[in-house]
C-alpha cells in the first residue's frame, strides 16, 4: 500500500549525510549489535514479509470477483471471493499489529541497551570531560543519536524488506496481467520524480533551518527560565527587550513552518496528480482494450490496484541509501561516546585504601591539566578539530603531608593553585608527577570506589540536586534512616530549620537548591557528608561569602564534621587558619611557605602579606576545633 507519509519522509531525506565519513569497521560493529536481539529480528522479517504478500493478493481477488463472479452471475461466488478478500484484509490487520509489537520490542529494547551504555561510560568520564562538553550534545547523544540508530533495526530494514517484496510482487503480477499497460504506467513515474527531487532539496534546507531556530528558540528560553537567567533577566534585562526577541524568533520558526508546510502541500498534490494520471492512464487505456476484447474489466481494475501500491515502495527504494547511511552515522556518534576511554580508572589489580586513620602524602607531586584531545570530543564542544597544544604546568615539585587527624589549611592568591591541590586528592585528576599517597597507597593504585568511600568533599558551591531534602540526604549514603538523616541534620546545624518546614526532609530543594540560602545549603552538604562519614575531608572553600551568621552555624557543623578527620581545607577566613594544625601558602603552583600561624606570620614572609590584605581586617568568628 503507498503510504503518504512515508512518501514524505522519502522526499526530505538530507542526502549531505553521504558526505559524512564513517568509522571503519561500523556495520560489524552494527551487526555484532544486531545479534542480540536475532531471534527477534528474525520474527520481524519474516511477519513483514508476509505482510507484504497478504498485500498483493485482494487486487487478484477482487479480478476475480468482477470477472468470475459478477460476469459469470455467480452470486455464490461473489460472497465467498468477498469473505476471502475480508479475510486476507483482517488477516494482513492482525499480522501488522504482532509486527507493530515485535518492531516496539526490537526498537525500545535496542534504545534502552544503548542508553544504559552510553550512560554508565560517561558516568566514568573524569571531570575534566564534564569541564570541556557541551551538556546539550552529550544529552543529545543519549536521545536524538541513539533513537536515529533504533530506526536502523525497525523503520529502515523492515522498510527496505516490505519494499523491495512488494515491489517485486507488484511488479511480476501487473507484467503478467499486461505488461503495456504496466511498462507505460513505470513511464510516468519520471514526470514525478525530477520535480519532487527538487522540491525535496528545497525542503531540506528548509527543514536544516527550521531545527536551526527552533534550537535557537529552545536555548532562549532555557536560559531564561532556569533560576539563574530568570534571576539575572529580573535584575538587569528589560522585559519588554526580552519579549521583542523571543517573538522575534518565534516568527521565524512560523514563517519557516508554513513555507514547509507550502512544499509539502506541492509536494503531496504532485503525489495525487500522478496516481491520478496513471489511473486515468490505466482505465482510459484498459478500457480501449476491453472494449476490444484483449483485457478484461476485473484486470483493468486489479492493475488499478496495483498502482497503488507501487509507485509508494518504488520512492522509498529510492532513497534508501541515505536512510542506511542516516543510521549508521547516528551508530557512529553512540560509538564515538562509548570508545572513548576514560583518563581514570580502576588499573588492574587496584586494591581498596588500607583501613584505619587517614594519612595524606603529596611526593614531588607535579601536574597539568589535560589537553581537551586527551578527554573529549570534538563533536561534542562544537568544533571542528580539538586543540592539541599541551597546557601549561600548574603544580610544581608539591611536597608536604597530612597525619591522621590533622587539619591543613591551603592559602594562597586566586589561580595559586589551591583548588587544584584539594582536586587531586579525591583523584578528579591524576598527577603528571610524583605521586600522592593515602596511608601508603598511591591513590592511582587505589580501587575508586574505595577512594570515594574514603573522601568526602564539601565545595564553595555545595551542589543539591532538585529533589527532596532526604533524597539529597541518602545520596551519601542509601541504607540511611530517618533517625540518622536527623542526627547528620542536628550536627549540621540545620535540624530546627528543617522540622519547621511544613513537608520537613520531603521539601524539595529547587533547583540547584536556590529555595535555600547559601549558608543553609552548606549545612545541608554538610550533613551529607557526615552521612557518609568519610576518614578524609576536603574543604574547597566551603566557608567563602558567608554572612557572619551563616559562618558561625557552618562552622559549627564543621567542628562535628572535622572531628578525628584528616582534612584539608582551602582556607579564606582568619579564624580557619588560626586553629590549623600547619598552614601550606601556595603560590605559583608551589609551597613558598609551611607552619602555623605564628610561625609564619614571624617569618614576614608571603603568609604575611596575605594577612594584612585578607584575614587582618576580619572579625573573629568561633572556629573550627578538630582533634590535632
Amino acid at each position: 500500500m503507498m503510504r503518504g507519509g512515508g512518501m514524505g519522509r522519502a522526499w526530505r531525506r538530507d542526502a549531505s549525510v553521504l558526505e559524512q565519513s564513517l568509522t571503519p569497521g561500523i556495520v560489524k560493529r552494527v551487526l555484532k549489535l544486531a545479534l542480540a536481539y536475532k531471534w527477534l529480528l528474525a520474527l520481524f522479517l519474516s511477519l513483514v514479509v508476509v505482510d507484504a504478500v497478504l498485500g498483493t493478493l485482494n487486487p487478484l481477488i477482487l479480478r476475480d470477483i468482477i470477472n468470475e463472479g459478477i460476469g459469470g452471475h455467480d452470486k455464490d461466488l461473489v460472497i465467498k471471493l468477498a469473505l476471502l478478500a475480508a479475510g486476507v484484509a483482517t488477516l494482513d490487520m492482525l499480522v501488522t499489529l504482532v509486527q507493530r509489537y515485535v518492531s516496539a520490542r526490537i526498537g525500545e529494547s535496542l534504545i534502552f541497551d544503548l542508553r544504559r551504555q552510553v550512560f554508565a561510560h560517561v558516568q566514568r568520564m573524569p571531570i575534566a570531560f564534564f569541564t570541556r562538553t557541551q551538556t546539550g550534545a552529550l544529552v543529545s547523544r543519549l536521545n536524538n543519536d541513539i533513537i536515529g540508530a533504533q530506526q536502523a533495526f525497525t523503520n529502515t530494514l523492515g522498510s527496505v524488506v516490505s519494499n523491495v517484496i512488494t515491489v517485486t510482487i507488484v511488479f511480476v503480477a501487473m507484467l503478467a496481467l499486461s505488461w503495456e499497460i504496466t511498462l507505460a504506467s513505470l513511464a510516468l513515474l519520471p514526470l514525478f520524480v525530477i520535480p519532487a527531487r527538487i522540491v525535496g532539496k528545497k525542503l531540506q534546507s528548509i527543514t536544516r533551518e527550521r531545527y536551526m531556530l527552533s534550537a535557537t528558540m529552545n536555548s532562549t528560553m532555557t536560559e531564561r527560565f532556569n533560576v539563574a537567567g530568570a534571576l539575572l533577566v529580573k535584575l538587569f534585562g528589560a522585559p519588554q527587550l526580552e519579549q521583542a526577541t523571543f517573538e522575534d524568533q518565534a516568527a521565524r520558526v512560523r514563517d519557516i513552518g508554513v513555507s514547509a508546510s507550502l512544499y509539502n502541500g506541492f509536494f503531496y498534490s504532485a503525489m495525487f496528480l500522478l496516481t491520478s494520471l496513471a489511473t486515468a492512464l490505466v482505465y482510459g487505456w484498459g478500457g480501449v482494450l476491453t472494449v476490444e476484447g484483449v483485457l478484461d474489466i476485473g484486470t483493468v481494475v486489479a492493475l488499478t490496484a496495483y498502482l497503488q501500491r507501487l509507485y509508494g515502495p518504488l520512492n522509498q527504494l529510492s532513497g534508501v541509501q541515505i536512510d542506511v547511511m542516516t543510521a549508521l552515522v547516528s551508530f557512529d556518534r553512540v560509538f564515538e561516546v562509548l570508545d572513548l576511554e576514560p583518563m581514570i580508572d580502576d588499573k588492574p589489580g587496584a586494591v581498596d585504601v588500607p583501613a584505619g586513620p587517614a594519612r595524606i602524602e603529596f611526593d614531588h607531586v607535579e601536574f597539568r591539566y589535560p589537553r581537551a584531545d586527551e578527554v573529549s570530543l570534538a563533536s561534542l564542544e562544537s568544533v571542528a578539530v580539538l586543540e592539541q597544544m599541551p597546557s601549561h604546568t600548574v603544580l610544581h615539585d608539591v611536597s608536604f603531608t597530612v597525619e591522621p587527624g590533622q587539619l591543613v589549611a591551603l592559602v594562597g592568591p586566586s589561580g595559586a593553585g589551591k583548588t587544584t591541590i584539594s582536586s587531586l586528592v579525591p583523584r578528579l585528576y591524576d598527577v603528571r608527577g610524583g605521586a600522592i599517597r593515602i596511608n601508603g597507597l598511591d591513590v592511582r593504585d587505589a580501587t575508586l570506589a574505595s577512594m570515594r568511600e574514603t573522601i568526602g568533599v564539601v565545595t564553595q558551591d555545595a551542589h543539591l540536586f532538585h529533589d527532596t531534602i532526604r533524597a539529597n540526604l541518602v545520596y551519601a549514603r542509601p541504607d540511611a534512616t530517618e533517625a540518622d538523616m536527623r542526627d547528620a541534620l542536628r550536627a549540621a546545624q540545620i535540624l530546627p530549620l528543617i522540622d519547621a518546614l511544613p513537608n520537613g526532609l520531603d521539601t524539595v530543594v529547587g533547583e540547584r537548591g536556590y529555595r535555600f540560602s547559601g549558608g543553609e545549603k552548606q549545612r545541608i552538604a554538610i550533613a551529607r557528608l557526615l552521612l557518609k562519614a568519610p576518614r578524609i575531608v576536603v574543604l574547597d572553600e566551603a566557608t567563602a561569602h558567608l554572612d557572619s551568621e551563616s559562618e558561625v552555624a557552618v562552622q559549627a557543623a564543621l567542628d562535628t564534621a572535622l572531628a578525628g578527620r584528616t582534612s584539608i581545607v582551602i582556607a579564606h577566613r582568619l579564624s580557619t587558619v588560626q586553629h590549623a594544625a600547619r598552614i601550606l601558602v601556595v603560590s605559583e603552583g608551589r609551597i613558598a611557605e609551611c607552619g602555623t600561624h605564628e610561625e609564619l606570620l614571624a617569618s614576614d614572609g608571603v603568609y604575611t602579606d596575605l594577612y594584612e590584605t585578607q584575614f587582618k581586617r576580619q572579625a573573629p568568628v568561633e572556629s573550627y576545633a578538630p582533634s590535632s
